[in-house]
């Protein structure tokens, strides 16, 4: 959610700007470079404590410790394979795709 925030701050500056730069004719390439600049400057200097928090939220996300973000079907369909495991006790579940080997 931070990231999205941060993210969110930094397009809301970067619009205006680039609105502006374009009124005053500076070409679409100039435009984008010297919006994407003045948008990373003043986000880099008045928003730190959300610029942390999105560096701490996709450190958490990626460091591999993150449970995984599953959807309402996957969420779905995992425990309806674990209520079909629980009611049959004999079948067994293995990880493994391979065959085994007679």
């Amino acid at each position: 959610m931070a990231f999205l925030k941060y993210t969110l701050i930094r397009l809301a500056l970067f619009v205006p700007l680039f609105a502006l730069f374009v009124h005053l004719q500076l070409g679409w390439l100039l435009a984008v470079l010297c919006a994407g600049m003045m948008a990373f400057a003043v986000s880099f200097l008045f928003f730190q404590k959300q610029r942390d928090a999105a560096t701490a939220n996709l450190h958490q996300r990626f460091s591999g410790n993150a449970k995984p973000l599953r959807s309402a079907g996957e969420k779905d369909d995992a425990d309806a394979e674990d209520r079909l495991v629980d009611e049959h006790p004999d079948v067994v579940v293995r990880k493994d795709s391979r065959p085994k080997d007679s």
